[in-house]
């Protein structure tokens, strides 16, 4: 079995690989019990979102990591990808800023 932190390496990796910036990732653990980590990265057009979100689901597939959905594809302006315990967020800048996640799932 595939640990938590192993899965979540290989999605900075399969994020980077296509050339996502300010990738973080938030342990949301004591926030919800939806996912144990979220991790957010910012594309620079809405065919770039489109592109990590499939890489993504293709290194989980690699690694036999089951991906539970993916959403948002058609618009592509935020590409969820849901992994179970980690919940993948691909988001242009400008919808990045709106809805500022980072501050939402901050717990603070």
């Amino acid at each position: 079995m595939t640990s938590v932190k192993n899965i979540q390496k290989k999605i900075t990796q399969a994020l980077e690989d296509i050339k996502a910036f300010d990738i973080i990732s938030m342990d949301v653990r004591k926030l919800t019990s939806v996912a144990d980590f979220m991790i957010i990265a910012s594309a620079s057009s809405s065919r770039q979102t489109k592109a990590l979100a499939k890489n993504v689901v293709e290194k989980m597939n690699e690694i036999n990591i089951e991906v539970i959905g993916v959403e948002g594809e058609q618009e592509g302006g935020w590409v969820l990808v849901d992994v179970g315990d980690i919940i993948v967020h691909i988001m242009t800048p400008p919808t990045r800023a709106y809805y500022n996640l980072e501050e939402l799932w901050s717990g603070s």
